[in-house]
């Protein structure tokens, strides 16, 4: 395909995805789905393209300066392209069909002073971040790490899985991909994790329809570890959206027990009774539920509730890039609100001596630590417990602070994950 026309479905995927609420990686799937002349090369450029110019979007929005905005979409791919050095400024200028003046302009502040003295000024223009998300990490993090934090943020994520181990061990499953030219590596810390060392539709793969693996971060597997339910237990996933913790916990239980995964949204759901039936597992119990609706079945008789609280999602913007344009401080101040709603709901699942497990894909602070201190200051028959125990009994004493457990994508390449243990009172 001319260069002229993947630039032009660049711009166009690229418009869609700033314009719609729903995750890129959707959006584009049903883009190159109703666009099937496209040939593999092609959907490559116009994907690298468009993650990169979402990553990019700040720094590239200041290179190309004041331009009408119904053009902004496409200044905005000409000076990645420019950025990347994938293209000379004369090929642009042929390809793009855009003003010669404003190319050379673009071309000419890349690694000029007036560039070098804006980027070195702000953290959040180098990187392009929002500054109030910068300033809350500030807040976090000295200034080095978080340089480190950024850059891994702006790194596209790695293919992880997880071994189901009810039907293969980790090696065996190893080998049944290289039989289908898939070469992977064992995961840092996870024990049943399996890294994709390139890019492949998952999918599609046999042993994937066979159900010897999901896809799942490797924070998200650690997440579930940290929950340490047993053989036998009664466990609520009481925000279980599509049930990936439910079935590795699953899975770690041996198919005994009883887990109830819970969620408002049916859909959800329906993908996990379809993840269910290719797990072999039978022992995760579906119910759906209605905002505020609550089970007195269950009240009081878990031995761990797990709350994976919806979130801004801030800890997977290597996924999600186009997120950084999307979150507010007014919505993290939402979203804590909304946190603790459930946490203080689902706290009644848990049985005296129980567990509860409030978990975040966020590294926002207001989303996290005080959400717990806001519950716990209201909830005295709640006591945090450490997480070290469990950790270290799996080999991750690194990955907590003793108080809580603490996922970064520049420490631990996996998403970042905020999780709290509080054990309910016996007395």
């Amino acid at each position: 395909m001319k260069k002229s026309s993947l630039i032009g479905h660049t711009v166009e995927l690229y418009q869609e995805i700033l314009s719609s609420t729903k995750p890129p990686d959707h959006l584009s799937d049903l883009f190159f789905r109703a666009r099937k002349y496209l040939g593999s090369k092609d959907r490559r450029f116009i994907a690298e393209s468009v993650y990169g110019m979402l990553r990019k979007k700040r720094l590239l929005e200041w290179l190309i300066g004041n331009v009408p905005e119904e053009q902004r979409a496409l200044y905005t791919c000409v000076a990645y392209l420019l950025v990347q050095n994938a293209e000379t400024t004369e090929n642009l200028i042929h390809d793009a069909n855009i003003e010669e003046s404003v190319v050379y302009s673009m071309s000419g502040k890349i690694g000029s002073h007036e560039f070098e003295t804006a980027v070195n000024g702000s953290i959040g223009l180098k990187h392009s971040f929002p500054d109030w998300m910068v300033t809350e990490w500030e807040k976090e993090m000295a200034h080095d790490e978080l340089e480190k934090l950024l850059t891994a943020l702006n790194t596209q994520a790695p293919i992880t899985i997880r071994v189901n181990t009810l039907k293969i061990s980790v090696e065996e499953c190893q080998r049944e991909l290289k039989r289908e030219n898939i070469e992977t590596e064992r995961t840092l810390l996870s024990p049943t994790g399996l890294h994709f060392q390139k890019r492949t539709n998952v999918f599609q793969l046999q042993s994937f329809q066979k159900g010897y693996f999901e896809v799942q971060d490797e924070g998200s597997q650690l997440l579930s570890l940290l929950v340490d339910p047993k053989p036998g237990s009664r466990v609520v996933d009481a925000c279980a959206g599509a049930g990936g913790k439910s079935l590795a916990m699953g899975a770690g239980m041996r198919n005994t027990g009883e887990i109830f995964a819970l969620d408002l949204h049916s859909r959800r759901l329906d993908d996990l009774r379809k993840r269910i039936k290719r797990s072999g597992i039978d022992m995760i119990r579906i119910r759906p539920i209605r905002e505020g609706q609550g089970f007195p079945d269950l009240e009081q008789s878990a031995d761990h509730v797990l709350v994976d609280a919806p979130c801004s999602g801030t800890g997977t913007i290597r996924r999600n890039p186009g997120m950084k344009w999307s979150v507010s401080p007014s919505m993290i101040d939402a979203m804590h609100a909304k946190q603790l709603s459930i946490v203080m709901f689902n706290a009644r699942y848990v049985k005296p001596g129980g567990r509860l497990v409030y978990a975040t894909c966020s590294l926002m602070r207001h989303e996290n630590e005080d959400v717990v201190e806001s519950f716990l200051a209201s909830r005295h028959d709640f006591e945090r417990v450490s997480p070290s125990p469990i950790l270290e009994r799996n080999n991750l004493a690194n990955v907590t602070d003793n108080e809580y457990f603490k996922l970064y994508p520049h420490r631990h390449n996996t998403d970042g994950f905020f999780a709290s243990i509080m054990k309910r009172k016996t007395d």
